[in-house]
């Protein structure tokens, strides 16, 4: 189901039918470094991912993480979008692109058709990010898109601490 189109990018929600693109941008190396590991190795683990997280999540929610593709080739680039994590009072957004992809503006463009969509779908005032201290690109974008560095938090007592942007509307 489409959700958002963009001057060259659309994005939709993800079905299991997107598997082998979950398996291989999951197991990214930065994904891997910076988001972490999901331990998603096969094809059934990408279908048992999409249907517990992105899935459950647009059925709880109404929003959730979209798959990313070139309007014009229909390729898979990324994802992009809105979760609500238990961990945290306010929605935030997400974002993470295939090596190839990245650098050219997708994920500018992605998310901030993705924080439009926010506030006017969902009415969303405040949209928070979390990035590891050392993902300097992640927190480059959160800047450019209106978000601020707040603190440093934990999401559970035994993981490491994330840097907190805040972007009130």
């Amino acid at each position: 189901m489409r959700v958002l189109e963009t001057e060259r990018l659309v994005l939709r929600r993800l079905s299991v039918e997107d598997s082998e693109f979950i398996l291989e941008i999951l197991n990214d190396p930065l994904w891997l470094r910076f988001i972490g590991d999901k331990g998603v190795r096969t094809l059934d683990d990408a279908r048992e991912y999409i249907l517990k997280n992105p899935v459950a999540m647009y059925e709880r929610f109404g929003f959730g993480l979209y798959l990313v593709e070139l309007k014009e080739k229909s390729v898979s680039i990324g994802i992009c979008g809105l979760i609500k994590r238990d961990s945290l009072e306010d929605v935030d957004i997400g974002f993470a692109f295939l090596p190839k992809f990245r650098g050219k503006g997708y994920a500018y463009e992605s998310a901030s058709a993705v924080m439009m969509y926010g506030r006017r779908t969902f009415g969303l005032t405040r949209i928070v990010a979390i990035t590891t201290p050392d993902n300097y690109g992640s927190a480059k974008l959160l800047k450019k898109l209106g978000l601020s560095f707040e603190r440093m938090i934990k999401l559970s007592d035994d993981s490491k601490s994330v840097s907190l942007f805040i972007c009130d509307a």
